[in-house]
């Protein structure tokens, strides 16, 4: 089985569950749902909107961030999804400095792959106009047909995909 990684995972359907409760509280005090894509818009907006007024200003992007990034609350979201999940790898001990990889796979090569596949996901959400979480979670629990789509296109191609990797990990 390999080495103790720590206490086992969450289970997933109270997980799940969870993540709902918070989608609703989501809706119900921000009349938002999640996602984490926005984050990052809204900071780089703001740091146009430092380096160069004029152009912000005018710009149709930009012009979306008026408030700048410390008073979006997308921001503090993903803050809080970073630290809850610090704090939750910290309860299981699992906080560990080290590159998960398999055995035929390279430290470079695992990096490269990460980035390249955040690369991806980072443009893909830029072209869906929302990132997994906001599609999926968000969409999905509003019906939105997009969403649905999304979501299994996303399983498909991963399915797809799969076993030009599968390799790597064994």
């Amino acid at each position: 089985m390999g080495p103790d990684r720590g206490r086992a995972y969450a289970d997933p359907y109270l997980a799940g569950v969870g993540l709902g409760l918070v989608l609703l509280t989501a809706f119900v005090v921000m009349g938002r749902g999640l996602g984490a894509s926005g984050a990052f818009a809204s900071g780089a907006a703001s740091l146009v909107g430092m380096a160069t007024p004029p152009y912000a200003a005018q710009s149709p992007v930009f012009v979306r961030y008026p408030d700048g990034f410390f008073r979006e609350w997308i921001v503090f979201e993903l803050a809080g999804v970073v630290l809850g999940g610090f704090l939750s790898a910290k309860l299981a001990g699992r906080v560990r400095v080290e590159i998960e990889r398999g055995p035929h796979a390279s430290a470079p090569r695992r990096m490269l792959g990460a980035f390249a596949g955040g690369t991806f996901m980072g443009v893909g959400a830029v072209f869906a106009r929302g990132c997994t979480s906001g599609l999926a979670l968000t969409g999905g629990a509003l019906l939105s047909v997009g969403a649905w789509v999304f979501m299994l296109a996303t399983f498909a191609s991963a399915y797809a995909v799969a076993p030009l990797f599968r390799k790597s990990w064994r």
